[in-house]
């Protein structure tokens, strides 16, 4: 910010400087927040495709059952086979490979990769439409998005430095995933509970902290549209993160199950 100041030193151009740094900051931030917005609206509308097609009209024309759901050959296909797995693991595979590559990538192939993730997610999250009722889905939903808008507006509004705080969420995330591979074997309740408790927490303040290291970020990126292009692909797929990490945990507290 001291160096973009330092090229308007004099009189009234600082103001037209500022104005325009703000300009940019807004523009930027308005690009993470509609990337975001884009992929978890890609996200749902997926999961509901896959749910349609999962779901057999009744009994009688059901191949198997997912609890009390019937389903058809393709909901047989993808939820009682070893696809199952390609579906929890996918999205994890594909965080990581944005994570290390998407600087090595151009801006249209990191954008398409974005999407596909986001598309991914919506497969892997579509087995929460046949676990709990679509009224609890839509009213965690909006919760969700609601405390999201606030903590993410705080992040962004906020004078105090959120830094000192990331190690500590960033090893908490670490160690809530390894949890919850563990209990995708031993199905312990308890351990869900808790892992779905500790995980609205610690995804709740990693949206404050990651929308401010967002802004931050704008100043060492503004000066190369495409290097900005990819870091608001980037903070867009944090908040993102965030976003649907809150809305798993709150759902599994207080969802109820069809």
């Amino acid at each position: 910010m001291a160096q973009y100041d330092n090229r308007f030193a004099q009189g009234g151009a600082i103001g037209r400087a500022d104005a325009g740094v703000d300009a940019g900051l807004r523009s930027y931030m308005l690009g993470v927040y509609n990337y975001m917005a884009g992929g978890v609206a890609l996200t749902g509308l997926v999961a509901y495709l896959i749910n349609v097609l999962s779901i057999a009209p009744d009994r009688a024309h059901a191949v198997s059952m997912y609890g009390n759901k019937p389903l058809t050959a393709f909901g047989d296909a993808l939820y009682h086979s070893p696809l199952i797995w390609v579906l929890i693991f996918a999205p994890l595979a594909f965080v990581f490979f944005l994570s290390f590559r998407v600087y090595k990538m151009s801006l249209p192939a990191t954008q398409l990769t974005f999407w596909l993730f986001s598309a991914v997610m919506g497969a892997s999250l579509s087995t929460l439409l046949l676990r709990y009722t679509g009224q609890s889905v839509a009213q965690v939903f909006f919760i969700t998005a609601a405390s999201f808008g606030a903590l993410s507006l705080y992040g962004y509004t906020t004078k105090k430095s959120l830094s000192g705080m990331g190690s500590f969420l960033i090893m908490g995330v670490v160690g809530l995933i390894l949890a919850g591979v563990v209990n995708i074997f031993m199905q312990s309740s308890a351990l869900q509970f808790a892992i779905s408790a500790i995980g609205l927490f610690l995804f709740a303040g990693l949206t404050a902290y990651d929308t401010q290291n967002i802004k931050d970020n704008y100043y060492a990126v503004a000066h190369d549209a495409t290097v900005m292009g990819k870091s608001a692909i980037m903070g867009a797929l944090n908040l993102y993160l965030d976003f649907i990490n809150m809305f798993q945990s709150l759902l599994s507290l207080v969802g109820n199950r069809d």
